[in-house]
């Protein structure tokens, strides 16, 4: 049964993250993720010691707190003239900086396992039941992640053109009235959402592969946007099965495992994508320098 539990779990991720990598991927800020789950660290600080508990939640509230003012700081400093990129550097590492400061000065009092934090021990998710009346209805994660990915999908779903418009288009989806930053900040904050459900059972880090590897691999397989989300689905959900059962014939990190799989799709589909892929295009352009030699002799 706790094999069913992990895999549930890495699906989940798998999809909260795929379907929002893609925006990600066509907004070309495939590494906000990365920023919000090194930044959240101050968060998860802060929020145990002004609890005092290692409790989920209040370890969520503060890290979410973090991850949305991750976002506003990007984003003010980009329409301050700061590229977009540089943004995303400068703040994430003052912010996961002062993470790690806090921890140094609190050293006595903060009995954080940083490791866990960051890496995270997707295989010890069942262990941590969420409770109602004295009966245990199932991993914390496994529900925290479901609404999670619920929430996701209904605003996804309700603003779907929106989301589309201002990923293909910005400067005409504001000419049609479509409030660009704010459904930015929506997105980012789904993000957000996404890493921090995340973290406590895959690691706040090798999440952000998941938020990257299946839409990148959807993208080089697809120019349609509805088939990139369906895709990058089906691709995170088989690297999130795939790789814990490559985790358990090799007894290595479950999640570290999935994301591999992840990777080795992702390669697959770079060397042999019908359309994008390096093997094929060489053949085309083989093929082609073939004729036209042919055509000139």
């Amino acid at each position: 049964m706790s094999g069913l539990w992990i895999i549930l779990t890495g699906v989940l991720v798998a999809s909260c993250c795929g379907i929002l990598g893609c925006f990600l991927i066509l907004r070309k800020m495939s590494m906000i993720g990365d920023a919000i789950s090194h930044s959240v660290l101050p968060g998860i600080v802060i929020a145990f010691l002004v609890s005092g508990s290692r409790d989920s939640f209040f370890m969520l509230l503060g890290a979410a707190a973090f991850g949305f003012l991750t976002v506003f700081l990007i984003q003010m400093f980009h329409q301050s003239g700061v590229q977009s990129d540089a943004s995303i550097g400068v703040v994430f590492t003052a912010l996961f900086a002062v993470g790690i400061i806090l921890v140094s000065l609190n050293t006595g009092q903060v009995d954080l396992d940083l490791d866990c934090v960051l890496y995270g021990e997707i295989a010890y998710v069942q262990w941590n039941t969420l409770t109602i009346g004295g009966v245990g209805i199932g991993p914390k994660a496994v529900w925290l992640l479901g609404l999670a990915l619920l929430a996701i999908a209904l605003v996804v779903g309700l603003f779907y053109k929106q989301f589309k418009l201002c990923a293909f288009d910005p400067a005409l989806a504001a000419a049609l009235g479509i409030p660009v930053a704010i459904f930015h900040y929506v997105l980012m904050g789904l993000v957000s959402m996404a890493t921090v459900s995340s973290f406590e059972s895959v690691g706040a880090i090798l999440v952000v592969g998941l938020l990257i590897i299946p839409p990148s691999t959807a993208y080089l397989l697809t120019d349609r946007l509805s088939a990139m989300i369906g895709l990058s689905l089906a691709i995170g959900i088989v690297s999130a099965v795939g790789g814990y059962f490559a985790a358990v014939f090799l007894d290595a990190s479950i999640a570290g495992c999935m994301v591999c799989a992840a990777g080795l799709l992702f390669l697959l589909t770079f060397l042999f994508s019908p359309s994008h892929g390096l093997v094929v295009r060489r053949r085309r352009q083989r093929l082609a320098a073939a004729a036209a030699t042919s055509a000139v002799t």
